[in-house]
């Protein structure tokens, strides 16, 4: 499924939305982009750019790791529940703020010749940020509407459980062009031939064929997924804290076992190549001068190659 089709143009669809549960806590606790609060033994943590769908700025990282810090040393609370606000769950990374300005004067593209170093300084925080709600000492649950794509797709994959809505859409569409996974979970949960399929054409799949394959745990219709989802966190809450960790700890050290970090370490090295290739630096080019949402179109539609779309390698 193409994800430009469905996405950049966006904000002149009607796109489906779930109306979360109000809370009467909900508060911004100092943050600019996400909503922190508390429910019972439940942490809400809420990306909170609806405007731009979710998409990941400079404190989105960031706000999220202190978030999940602040659960994680709250006595009363034993599960994270984390979801966006608005239309969507979170369209990734804001190309708006990260590729359509002069390069050099944004934080993911550098002017030639780039430094790895500099690039991996920017990029590995994002990355260890994300992966802090798979590091949490307490179980982090996933609520996924509208759509999870780049970006928000590493950061969806980092919790323990997901729950998607069916017609939500799930993917990574910088495969194709300017970006690599650096979370890189989709092998760890669906194995290398899926997570190939996935990764080398870039499409979007829905809640329903996500499920089925094992990406997320379970998808339901949209009107039931905050019913649904705070069935299960409920459920987990009645487990004491110290059960809840030993049982998430020996699970995500089989994981890891695995060789999970040194993945994650190729994938950013990675990412940041795909964004100095050049192929990259034309695409970056691309949305400077035609704004990314066409950019991307042309991207996730054609065939493009060194010197831009339509172009071969």
């Amino acid at each position: 499924m193409n994800a430009l089709k469905y996405l950049l143009r966006a904000q002149s669809y009607k796109l489906p939305f779930v109306y979360h549960r109000k809370l009467s806590m909900e508060a911004t606790n100092g943050f600019k982009s996400i909503l922190y609060s508390k429910v019972g033994r439940v942490a809400h943590i809420a990306l909170n750019r609806p405007t731009r769908l979710n998409a990941i700025n400079m404190d989105v990282p960031r706000e999220l790791q202190q978030a999940v810090s602040a659960a994680n040393a709250d006595d009363d609370v034993r599960v994270i529940l984390l979801y966006g606000k608005g239309k969507a769950f979170c369209s990734g990374y804001d190309l708006k703020l990260f590729a359509e300005g002069e390069r050099g004067s944004m934080p993911s593209s550098q002017t030639m010749p780039w430094c790895p170093y500099k690039d991996y300084s920017l990029i590995n925080p994002c990355t260890e940020a994300f992966m802090s709600l798979w590091r949490s000492l307490k179980p982090v649950v996933c609520k996924v509407h509208g759509y999870a794509v780049a970006g928000g797709s590493d950061l969806a994959l980092c919790a323990d459980i997901i729950y998607m809505a069916d017609d939500a859409l799930i993917g990574y569409p910088p495969a194709r062009l300017w970006g690599c996974p650096t979370t890189a979970m989709w092998v760890y949960r669906i194995g290398a031939e899926k997570a190939k399929r996935m990764l080398l054409t870039g499409d979007l799949i829905d809640g329903q064929e996500a499920a089925r394959i094992g990406l997320v745990c379970k998808s339901v219709p949209a009107a039931d997924l905050d019913s649904e989802t705070d069935r299960l966190v409920n459920r987990i809450a009645s487990v004491p804290t110290n059960q809840l960790f030993f049982q998430k700890q020996v699970i995500n050290q089989a994981v890891e076992q695995m060789g999970l970090s040194s993945t994650q370490r190729l994938a950013t090295i990675f990412d940041g190549m795909t964004r100095h290739s050049p192929e990259g630096v034309a695409f970056q080019k691309r949305c400077q001068d035609v704004g990314f949402k066409d950019a991307v179109l042309e991207r996730d539609e054609g065939d493009w190659g060194a010197k831009g779309p339509s172009s071969k390698l």
